[in-house]
């Protein structure tokens, strides 16, 4: 044997030995490592005395759960007779980085319920979603299909064994200070801005504070984010969080059945227990308990007025400017003679909170206070949220966001809506009595989302167009049967009618719904109460003045349950609107002049105006292609859905034609313009024309036009038709040659961009409705006529065009024509 050979075969055996070494010290050093770890995990779970854990250094604060802070470790201190109780994890977004939106809204809602084990105190979410009795047989099938999920584990850190009531101790850092899903940025924030995961070291408690009924936890949580909305070079989103931890009652409310016919926020639960032969998905209502003392049932019985066992009670927030505290509290006490409809009086009143001094433990966030918050932010808005018991429907609490700047939405709708009438309203600052009905009024319409009542679109189009011009109409009815609309202010009336009335007070609508959902009925089944529901409904069926209609987000079907409008026809209200505004833009410099200013105030209000024209070409082109939703049941006659008439159809494509297509130079002020841009005026009407064009050639509208028509022959407005007249009144110069303006060859430009949409545009698929309020058409564009028409309406328009080039001397319009017509043949022609 070569030494080489020997060489290398020593130098084996000492590779091998050595190996055989280093894996003897690794596995060492791995069982010192484990055996140090489990000796961590069992440090970390073994039951200390409760004195080692809550020291004389904790810092306490008493309620639900005592909440204590040891240095900076936070403890829950649970009484045993709260596990298994169902509370209620309501989680928002308190305050936000600069432009994610204001914060206030929730996030998440779940029930939970706490689990105590041997060694460990489990969260687990509770679903209601899918019920059914215990008492069947399915309740079995529906538990086994609904297995709880264990949101998080602690360790049991003590025990207080305490006789009367013994409770248990877990550190719940983990639960706030890590990513928990539930408890962090929702999934929509993390995808629009590329979140990657939190950064612990970035994200903290805030503060943990416990209440009689509920606990609140507030911390910061910061994500790396590769698209941030601000402060783009931190490549981070801070945010804060607040988790509302609250008990709910131990007997639950009992529940009232929601109908579509009659306005509400409700919940919902899939109950496999009823008799009927498939799951059904059954809607309750969301409300306050008013209930009648035992001591009143008779004088209930007898119709008298009673108060509820427990009311109804907001409280303005401290931080309210005294001098709009009284208007704050009339809107909210506004509502009571809506109650008394229902059986009630004084359920529901407005208290100002204990002053610090008197109590200092008086606080918001308390959930046994319900609490009109005004918050120091430009926020031009106001909202009324509220938190609801998910297995009866009850109403816990609600806060009502109340943002300084609402005043500036406020003033700049009144202003423009009727400053043409009311010399209160011409100027950049209003007194502070006319402000203060303005809070007023918002005040009672926020107050009522809190009470169960969604907003009521529907409501505005009972009242006929010059009713709004009566004083003695205006004045006994307001402006829209309910205050639940966004029927503003009055913008129909004109300035000789005199001193109408100008914003919608509780109305005929809202006393019924109230009624309808809160007014107690005494000692029958819930089969029974449905019926006498059902009948109150039916007593003012084909009433408009008792008419509930959705509000509509995306496509607008129904033009008669649209956002900002009045009056029972578009046209005519919008016509009256335009004449007001045609009186505000000449004096608009003289309103808003003011020694030492700029002129930022006459440019906010001239884009109020462009903003409310806008409005009102919007209400009359929604009735092309509308469809009336009129909900009913098998017991009442008539369609749930009709068509707009075609007569009205055609008024409504005259109005636009003659109002907007026909350049409006009644916006072009140049004694405006000079002072507040230095370009941009033809864009802003450019963009305004296209608006409405759009509207009209939108996937939605053309399809139900196409549907009309094929149900209704000739008494239907015709695809055909209603392009035909759109096209003749966009081209109306080609007729006799005559000079094409800027602002029409812009418009002209823009159809033609349309009818291009429309050759390649994809299906249009049905979108989720969220319970009635998203309409949406299906829409198959390349099976569909809308194809077929757009391209012989540019074939039309095409050869119109060629004839017209000879006949125009205008050079400008001459090369608009080419311009064009090349646009049409490289449309109708690609290659």
């Amino acid at each position: 044997m070569s030494k080489t050979v020997i060489t290398k075969l020593l130098f084996a055996i000492l590779l091998i030995n050595f190996a055989s070494a280093e894996a003897q010290i690794f596995k060492k050093k791995k069982d010192e490592t484990e055996k140090s770890d489990k000796k961590d995990d069992d440090k970390k779970s073994k039951i200390k005395p409760y004195g080692k854990v809550i020291t004389k250094d904790a810092k306490t604060d008493e309620g639900l759960f005592d909440v204590h802070v040891v240095d900076e470790n936070h403890f829950y201190e649970i009484p045993d007779s709260l596990f298994n109780k169902k509370m209620l994890m309501v989680s928002r977004i308190s305050k936000t980085a600069t432009g994610i939106g204001f914060g206030g809204g929730k996030i998440n809602t779940q029930v939970l319920r706490w689990e105590r084990k041997p060694k460990k105190v489990l969260l687990r979410v509770v679903s209601h979603n899918v019920v059914a009795a215990d008492s069947l047989p399915v309740h079995e099938a529906v538990v086994n299909s609904n297995f709880e999920p264990v949101l998080f584990a602690f360790n049991i850190m003590a025990i207080k064994k305490d006789t009367v009531n013994p409770t248990t101790v877990i550190q719940v850092n983990e639960l706030f200070e890590k990513d928990t899903q539930a408890f962090g940025m929702p999934d929509t924030y993390r995808d629009k801005y590329k979140v990657s995961r939190l950064d612990e070291a970035r994200s903290y408690i805030e503060t943990i504070k416990s209440y009689p009924l509920n606990v609140e936890a507030r911390h910061v949580k910061t994500y790396l984010a590769k698209k941030p909305p601000s402060n783009g070079s931190l490549g981070s989103i801070s945010i804060e969080i607040n988790n509302s931890m609250i008990l709910l009652p131990a007997e639950p409310m009992k529940r009232r059945y929601f109908d579509e016919r009659v306005g509400w926020f409700t919940s919902a639960q899939t109950d496999y227990g009823l008799d009927v032969q498939k799951s059904k998905t059954v809607k309750f209502l969301d409300r306050w308990r008013l209930e009648v003392k035992d001591a009143d049932i008779e004088k209930y019985k007898r119709g008298e007025l009673v108060e509820p066992k427990k009311q109804i009670v907001y409280y303005v927030d401290r931080a309210t400017p005294k001098k709009w505290l009284p208007y704050i509290k009339q809107g909210i006490e506004d509502w009571q003679v809506a109650f008394e409809d229902a059986g009630f009086k004084n359920a529901i009143i407005a208290k100002e909170p204990p002053s610090v001094l008197i109590d200092p433990e008086w606080s918001p966030e308390d959930v046994r206070y319900s609490v009109v918050r005004y918050l120091a932010s430009p926020i031009p808005n106001a909202n009324g949220p509220h938190v609801s018991d998910p297995r009866s429907g009850e109403i816990l609490e609600s806060d009502i966001n109340w943002y300084h700047n609402v005043m500036t939405l406020l003033h700049n709708w009144f202003f423009v809506q009727t400053a043409a009438i009311n010399p209160d309203a011409r100027n950049t600052e209003f007194k502070d009595e006319v402000m203060g009905r303005l809070i007023r009024f918002v005040s009672a319409h926020e107050v009522g989302h809190t009470l169960g009542l969604p907003h009521n679109m529907g409501s505005s189009v009972a009242y006929p167009v010059d009713s709004l011009r009566s004083v003695s109409f205006t004045q006994k009815y307001g402006t829209a049967p309910s205050i639940m609309d966004y029927a503003r202010f009055n913008y129909v009336a004109q300035p000789e009618d005199g001193n109408v009335a100008l914003m919608p007070d509780i109305g005929t609508y809202d006393k019924y719904a109230i009624k309808w959902g809160y007014k107690p009925i005494l000692d029958v089944s819930t089969e029974e109460e449905n019926k006498v529901l059902d009948s109150w409904i039916l007593e003012h069926a084909g009433d408009p003045l008792y008419r509930f209609g959705h509000q509509q987000v995306g496509d607008v079907v129904d033009p008669s349950s649209q956002t900002e409008d009045l009056g029972d026809d578009a046209i005519k209200a919008s016509l009256y609107g335009i004449e007001n505004l045609k009186r505000i833009v000449p004096n608009l410099v003289t309103w808003t002049k003011k020694d030492g200013k700029t002129y930022e105030d006459l440019e906010k209000l001239y884009g109020q105006v462009v903003a409310q024209f806008n409005r009102y070409t919007g209400h009359v082109s929604n009735n092309i292609g509308g469809v009336y939703e009129y909900q009913k049941t098998y017991d009442q006659e008539g369609a749930v859905y009709i068509p707009v008439a075609k007569e009205h159809q055609q008024n409504c494509m005259s109005f636009l034609q003659d109002e907007l297509f026909a350049t409006p130079r009644w916006l072009i002020d140049q004694n405006i313009f000079n002072k507040i841009q230095y370009s941009g005026y033809v864009e802003e009407i450019r963009k305004m024309q296209t608006r409405t064009l759009d509207n009209i050639l939108s996937l939605g509208k053309l399809q139900r036009l196409v549907e009309n028509e094929t149900a209704n022959g000739a008494e239907a407005y015709h695809l055909t038709d209603m392009m035909g007249e759109l096209r003749n009144g966009i081209w109306s110069e080609l007729e006799n040659g005559s000079t094409i303006d800027t602002y029409r060859r812009n418009l002209q430009k823009a159809h033609i961009d349309r009818l291009a949409y429309l050759m390649t545009a994809e299906n249009q698929k049905k979108k989720p409705d969220f319970g009635g309020y998203q309409k949406s058409t299906v829409v198959n564009t390349s099976q569909s006529d809308i194809r077929s028409v757009a391209r012989g309406e540019l074939s039309n328009l095409q050869r119109t065009i060629k004839r017209a080039i000879g006949r125009t001397s205008d050079t400008m319009s001459k090369y608009h024509l080419e311009d064009v017509n090349k646009r049409i043949e490289q449309i109708l022609d690609p290659k």
